[in-house]
């Protein structure tokens, strides 16, 4: 079950540094690494993956990440079933696992889950993901940079 934490990070400002709390819904890998770090290019907190059953920070805007497969659908649409009423609506990254679109019953399924998201952002198929050791060396890549931009807009409402 997914809780709200009182653990605030503030900065002198007062704003809050963890702006996203990044909530894989299939599993932990590159891909997951690599968009923690497009949402947080230069280290200085605003994104952070969650371990299984940690709480959610206060004031961390909830993004869940998963595959564009079925099976990726399928886990999201588990994940949002239980998601408490009381947490703000979570947006949701699709992450291309290929470069084709999704199967028709996953797309339909992520259709089905739109009224239960604050907004959904895609990351394209990105063929560097496949040749690198971390996702520091992932956002040396043009296109991995290029795909951040777009991811951290479409989050920021820009």
């Amino acid at each position: 079950m997914i809780t709200q934490s009182d653990n605030v990070i503030s900065l002198v400002d007062g704003s809050v540094g963890l702006r996203y709390a990044l909530i894989p819904v299939q599993c932990c890998g590159i891909a997951v690494a690599t968009v923690a770090r497009m949402l947080d290019p230069h280290g200085a907190g605003f994104a952070r993956t969650l371990h299984p059953q940690e709480p959610l920070p206060c004031g961390a805007l909830p993004v869940l990440l998963t595959e564009t497969t079925l099976y990726g659908a399928v886990c999201a649409e588990h994940m949002l079933r239980s998601w408490p009423t009381s947490l703000p609506r979570p947006w949701l990254v699709l992450i291309a696992d290929a470069p084709v679109r999704p199967a028709p019953a996953a797309r339909y399924r992520f259709r089905a889950l739109h009224s239960r998201l604050a907004g959904t952002a895609r990351v394209p198929y990105l063929p560097a993901l496949r040749a690198v050791e971390g996702a520091d060396e992932a956002l040396e890549h043009k296109d991995v940079q290029t795909a951040a931009e777009r991811l951290r807009r479409t989050l920021e409402g820009k």
